[in-house]
Order: C-alpha cells, then structure tokens, then sequence
C-alpha cells in the first residue's frame, strides 16, 4: 500500500493531538498547503463510511456524498471517510481522481476528444468494460471505478448526483454556442487523509471551486481543454501575434463566462480575488493563534491577475503537519494496480 503514498514519510514531522476522525479530517484541511479555501476549515461536514464492505457500498456511500454536497447548488464542504487501511487488510480505493471527470478519448497523432488528463483513466474504464456513447463527446461522464481488496468495478455517475453548469457570457452570445460546461462539485476523491495515527487511503472531500480553476485551467490550459484560441478567434482576434495580448483578453472572457453562469444557474463558486482575500483573512486568524500558515505558493496565487491578489506578495513556509491529505500514485500506475486490471473479467 505504501508504494502507492509519495510523501508519507516526509509528512510526519508535527502531529496535532486529534480525538475523532472528524476533527482529524477538518485538521487536514486546515493544513493543507494547496488549499486556499481554508479559512472554511471548520465547516467541514464529515460522513462516517467506515463499515462499507464492498463496492456497492462504497458507491452508495459516494452518491450520498455528492447529493450532500451539491445541496441543489448551495455547495457544502464535505468529506467521507472510508476504512482505514491496515496490512494484510483489504485496501478501499477510488481510481478517479474526482468523483466527477470527464472522458478523454486518445485519437491519435496527438488528438484527444474531451478531457486530456483524463485519457488514462478513459482507457482505464474502458479496459474494465465501460462503453462510451454511442456518439463520444466532450464532455462524457466517466464512470466510477472503485476497488474493494481485489475486487474492481466500474459504475456509471446517475444522472441526479452530477449537477452540471453549461456555459454563456453576459455579452457575448456566441459563448453560448460553443457548448462548454463543467461539474459543479470538486470532489477530490484520490488522496490519503493521514490522521497521525491511521492512513484513510479513500476519503473523497470537496469545498466548491474558485472560478479560475475551470475558466483558466481546465477549460484554458493547452493541455486541457486549449479554449483560448477558440474564444479569442470568437472575439475577431489575431492569434498569430502575441503583442495584441489575446490570450489574456480571451482568459478574461472564458472566466467572466464561468462566473456568470454558476451565479445565474445559482451555483456556489467563488472569484478569486474573494478567494485570496478569504486565505489572507485565514492567515491573519492563524497568526493570532500562533499558528505558522504552510502553504504552496505556486497554488495559492490564481492563475490570473496573481500580482493584484494579496498572497502573490506573501512568502510561505512549506511545513508538512499531520492530520494532512496526501497525494497517492495512480492505481494503473501501481504494481497492484496491474494486478488488479489483469486478473479483471
């Protein structure tokens, strides 16, 4: 199990005194050094999932969490605690690095239709059984694949459990017609909660997104979904040239589409000059506790505007404190995770 922890060690400097594995997960996200939505920490709502025996419970349990979450919009914090893992004891596992992602489809020459950080998972789900659309598109659900021990299934996402948000801008409609959305619940659902005492190897957990997570990244990134030329072309621009800066003028579009969208649909998100103004508040209540702030900088500052943002003129202490949330290897990329997809019917 420990093949597939980077970090466990390295993490295991300062161990905070917890009683409850609720407090330790609200810990955990209070330490978290890429998380600039901490100052929420204590609002975290935490579902006990530990007497799960199988995949089926495992999936019952996850469609709770993103009914709870969703809150018809109003999105809450939540994280869901499996068993923890023990050895010789059956692991629990999610292979999806959110409970909701989108399918990429490899093909070829460089081609991707859909989500391009997701074309291992795709053929992942693929390999277990999982049939996309009959017409694949961009935007396809992949289904969830959760292991139990050595027992390793897939299940489609019902339709009730995923809200989605199509996106538009207030003055462009043209926007409109390009088709885009995106899920409106984060639910990270790969990483470790490390109490100190016990490694919890799946507790999926959400806050709601900051918009440029979706706007800048993963509908902007080239890697991604690369919209930016699209938006600009859109916005009668000359992408041939850099000087008439129109990756930026682009990037503010896509990002007011976002926002604009989630707020009509009413939609919990937050900008992220509210978001960096919250994480400064949060590191002013810690100071006041005589708590020393660990975060990862090149996280915390958005991926526009930094330089108007408060933290982009902060420097931070990377000091790794338990309870934390850990980065685990992906499964496929696992010994025992090439195990588990040969012996797969």
């Amino acid at each position: 199990m420990t093949d597939g922890v980077p970090g466990l060690g390295a993490a295991g400097g300062a161990v905070v005194p917890t009683t409850t594995v609720a407090e330790a997960a609200a810990l955990a996200w209070r330490h978290s050094a890429r998380c600039v939505g901490r100052l929420h920490w204590k609002s975290l709502q935490v579902v006990d999932a530990e007497a799960a025996a199988s995949c089926d419970d495992m999936f019952e349990a996850l469609c709770g969490h993103l009914r709870l979450a969703t809150n018809g919009g109003r999105i809450r914090p939540v994280m869901t605690v499996f068993r923890r893992w023990l050895a010789g004891e059956d692991e629990v596992r999610i292979w999806n690095h959110q409970l909701v992602r989108y399918a990429g489809y490899d093909l070829g020459g460089g081609q991707v239709l859909g989500d391009p950080a997701n074309v291992e998972l795709t053929a992942v789900a693929r390999r277990l059984g999982w049939c996309p659309p009959s017409e694949p598109g961009r935007f396809d659900l992949l289904p969830l694949v959760l292991q139990y021990g050595s027992d390793l299934r897939w299940y489609p996402l019902p339709a009730e459990c995923v809200l989605e948000v199509p996106l538009r801008h207030p003055r462009y409609p043209w926007v409109e017609k390009l088709a885009l959305r995106w899920h409106a619940v984060p639910v990270i659902s790969d990483m470790m909660l490390a109490t100190g005492t016990a490694a919890h190897p799946c507790a999926p957990f959400n806050g709601w997104y900051m918009g440029t997570e979706i706007g800048a990244r993963n509908l902007g990134d080239e890697a991604r979904y690369h919209q930016l030329p699209v938006i600009a072309e859109g916005l009668g621009l000359d992408i041939r040239q850099t000087r008439n800066l129109w990756r930026d003028h682009a990037l503010l579009v896509l990002n007011e589409a976002v926002l604009h969208s989630f707020e009509a649909d009413g939609v919990r998100l937050v900008d992220h000059h509210q978001a960096t103004a919250e994480f400064e508040q949060f590191c002013q209540l810690e100071k006041q506790r005589g708590r020393e702030v660990s975060a990862d900088w090149s996280w915390i500052v958005p991926p526009m505007a930094g330089s108007s943002t408060p933290a982009f003129h902060r420097h931070f202490p990377l000091l790794p404190e338990l309870p934390n949330l850990l980065l685990q290897v992906p499964l496929w990329a696992t010994a025992r995770g090439r195990a588990l997809l040969v012996a797969a019917p």
